[in-house]
């Protein structure tokens, strides 16, 4: 009885997320947690709005107390089903995997801040600042979105391509920040005082958004920093260029999986 009350659970709060699944349908219960996302999202937004905010203040408390309850129930009810799922089979290192896994984190990160005062004495500050983590609820759709796991997908399978191409950036952005320092220093010294200033420089040229708040006078510095704009217009491309491939190939898998591997036609 119990099992086929965690099987039936499970269906309803995790299938749109089940890897074995590869066009999920959404059924009622997704939708109306999309939608509560989606409205938790704009409340966050207009309650910035004080014009907004003084008038129905109650309002905006109350619907952040009901959805409070819902995430907390859903995640609860994932975390007891969680086992049904042959990764997290076991009860309680297969539930204790599942809640390190990204998506489970996104589901706590999104409710926890509201409980953590109850039990932690913070400044209350800073407990206002724990209130800017609820905008994390907008990651929470990705479970729902095929875009948002294609996406994902496709930053696993170019991860070490990114990571090199992210390393080659840093180190650049070290040496030509390094070098601006010791050719500026000495003509501005205010705005070029040390290295790490020098970087701020360095990401604004190398992205080129030039922000024209720091940038080089003598003649050596503008020559070295014509340079460093070229290389960064060349070097900021190949993460947009791997990203492409990537989706590219996942399409393609996609396309070959909707196809008979003998004759290649589209399978019905």
């Amino acid at each position: 009885m119990a099992g086929n009350l965690k099987k039936k659970v499970y269906g309803i709060v995790e299938a749109v997320s089940h890897e074995d699944l590869e066009t999920p349908e959404l059924d009622l219960f997704d939708y109306f947690i999309i939608v509560l996302i989606i409205l938790n999202i704009i409340s966050v937004i207009l309650e910035t709005v004080q014009s907004i905010y003084a008038r129905i203040p109650r309002l905006f408390h109350y619907f952040e107390y009901f959805s409070i309850g819902v995430f907390t129930i859903e995640y609860l009810l994932r975390v007891w089903s969680c086992t049904i799922n042959q990764k997290y089979r076991n009860p309680i290192w297969g539930r204790v995997k599942f809640i390190a896994s990204p998506l489970a984190m996104v589901d706590l990160f999104s409710f926890l801040p509201f409980y953590l005062p109850m039990f932690i004495p913070f400044d209350l500050r800073f407990i206002r600042g724990f209130r800017l983590l609820r905008i994390i609820r907008v990651f929470k759709i990705g479970r729902y979105s095929e875009a948002a796991r294609l996406f994902g997908r496709v930053l696993r399978s170019k991860k070490a391509e990114l990571i090199t191409a992210i390393a080659i950036i840093f180190v650049l952005l070290i040496i030509s920040s390094s070098l601006l320092f010791y050719v500026e220093h000495d003509a501005q010294p205010d705005k070029f005082r040390n290295i790490p200033e020098a970087m701020w420089w360095g990401v604004v040229t190398l992205t080129t958004v030039g922000y024209g708040d720091i940038y080089p006078i003598t003649p050596l510095g503008k020559i070295l920093s014509s340079f460093i704009s070229l290389l960064g217009i060349g070097l900021f491309a190949l993460p947009t260029g791997l990203l492409s491939a990537g989706f590219i190939e996942e399409i393609k898998k996609k396309e070959n999986m909707r196809n008979c591997p003998h004759c290649g036609k589209k399978l019905e």
